[in-house]
């Protein structure tokens, strides 16, 4: 059974999502925050940093949702979802995917933890500037790299793209305005339906959960 342990709309949505886009049976693990489920030892011996998502199935257990998306696409695509390995295509996905999680996603993550994530004592109002300062900056590179193409690589949509598209719902939640191309781009991704069923069942286990306890 292929297993993801998450909280809605997180990153864990990205993961969920391609479960649902390569139409894969799978099961979700709420990890109520609120109670301090990431805590606790068993989900511990899982991820050591006591983060979500983590994606187990019968040959790994995997943290990162970047290399979790990879990896399903990988052994379980049939060929979708990931251009031809040894391609300059697939090394301008690699680009992508490591460009999304190194630069474009951190000015949202400083915003993040220094408006709720860190202990309140290591918060810095100055640093949540700083950080959509860097979300900008880094948009600006994506949209350069975008221009008026319908997906990241090619003609079909990607890991990247989910990872493109994710990050950029959690940017305009945070308040933050996108290059008209990547506004475009987002609306159309998340459109997809099997985006709107991932999220949906990430909701409606969290829900059922929290009644069961």
């Amino acid at each position: 059974m292929l297993t993801l342990f998450g909280t809605p709309r997180s990153r864990s949505l990205r993961v969920s999502w391609l479960l649902e886009e390569l139409k894969l049976d799978w099961q979700y693990r709420f990890i109520d925050f609120g109670k301090g489920e990431q805590r606790q030892a068993e989900f511990l011996a899982l991820s050591p940093e006591g983060k979500v998502p983590v994606f187990q199935d019968d040959t790994a257990v995997l943290t990162e949702s970047a290399a979790i998306c990879l990896y399903i696409a990988e052994k379980y695509g049939q060929g979708t979802w990931l251009p031809q390995a040894g391609s300059a295509q697939s090394a301008h996905h690699w680009q992508w995917c490591s460009f999304i999680i190194s630069e474009l996603e951190q000015g949202l993550w400083t915003m993040a933890k220094h408006k709720f994530a860190l202990p309140e004592a290591q918060r810095r109002a100055d640093a949540i500037e700083t950080g959509l300062w860097e979300f900008n900056k880094a948009a600006q590179t994506a949209a350069i790299w975008l221009n008026e193409h319908t997906y990241t690589c090619g003609d079909s949509p990607l890991v990247a793209d989910i990872l493109l598209a994710h990050t950029l719902n959690w940017a305009v939640k945070s308040g933050c305005d996108l290059p008209d191309n990547l506004e475009r781009f987002r609306k159309m991704m998340s459109s997809r339906p099997a985006m709107r069923l991932a999220l949906d069942k990430e909701i409606q286990v969290a829900e059922q959960q929290k009644l069961s306890h």
